[in-house]
């Protein structure tokens, strides 16, 4: 009986290192269109910077546990292939997205993932400390799965599903599968829950996307809403909505390692601006 546990606790880390290695290279196209236009023009690099603080975040983790391995293989590639995203952005990008995405990773991955290893070094030791590492662990891929809560909004609101693309959707559900029974085996539920809600939202996502698929989506100038006898036409912001599927895939690709919801068109961070207004309000919506 325990033979057949560990080949299944095998299989399923296996399988979820697999479809999580896809997610990681997700964004790739991507940077192709970076590549070729010399430019990171609207993209933004939050995505790969709280995608590098994750793997980062669950290999420590993995370190103080004594049978994750499979967890470590899929962070040690994550944050190698986040590290590229993150370079190759800082040298397309123009000087002040630049500057903001150093200041955000000094301020995530210096100061934040450096204040977590200190604090628990010195603080906690032994059982405590993984169980400490964990917990932050577990609350953090809880928060990267909320984040597709804005994408849903947005697919809802426009009837359009542009910036939720299904084969996504599906990878990381099956991912969320995967790393769920993996930790579940483990009897590691600092693992198992967070992917129960990566699961329930992609279920939520592939819905969506077939009730919405063949709808024409809403725009700005099309939609009237008649209201008390008047032709008014609605205030819609301009707005960039940050590819927080996207997010939500590389986070998860980490510790699901998903697919976070919560990711990686969703390649990142690509948005369209709507049209009628000229003040642009940015929507953000957030991988073991």
């Amino acid at each position: 009986m325990t033979g057949t546990m560990a080949h299944l606790t095998l299989a399923f880390g296996l399988l979820g290192n697999i479809v999580s290695f896809m997610v990681f290279l997700a964004p790739i196209p991507t940077f192709y269109k970076v590549y070729k236009k010399k430019s990171t023009e609207g993209f933004q690099s939050a995505p790969y910077v709280v995608g590098l603080f994750s793997a980062m975040l669950w290999i420590y983790y993995a370190m103080l546990k004594s049978n994750v391995l499979l967890l470590i293989t899929i962070n040690t590639f994550g944050i190698v292939i986040e590290t590229v995203y993150i370079v190759f952005f800082l040298y397309y990008a123009p000087k002040k997205a630049r500057m903001e995405s150093l200041k955000l990773i000094i301020l995530l991955i210096f100061v934040g993932f450096g204040l977590i290893v200190v604090l628990t070094q010195f603080l906690a030791s032994g059982v405590t400390r993984g169980v400490i590492v964990g917990w932050i662990c577990l609350v953090f891929s809880l928060c990267v799965f909320v984040a597709p809560l804005g994408v849903l909004r947005q697919v809802i609101k426009t009837k359009s599903v542009e910036y939720m693309p299904i084969l996504l959707s599906v990878a990381l559900t099956l991912s969320a599968v995967m790393w769920f029974f993996y930790g579940l085996l483990l009897h590691d539920f600092n693992i198992a829950i967070p992917n129960v809600l990566g699961f329930a939202f992609g279920i939520i996502q592939m819905i969506l996307y077939y009730l919405y698929k063949n709808d024409k989506p809403i725009t700005n100038i099309e939609e009237i809403i008649t209201k008390n006898g008047e032709q008014k036409i609605p205030e819609f912001k301009d707005q960039k909505v940050i590819d927080v599927v996207k997010l939500n895939a590389l986070m998860q690709a980490e510790i699901l390692p998903v697919v976070s919801k919560n990711a990686h068109k969703l390649d990142h961070a690509a948005l369209e601006p709507q049209a009628l207004h000229k003040t642009q309000n940015h929507t953000i919506e957030v991988g073991a």
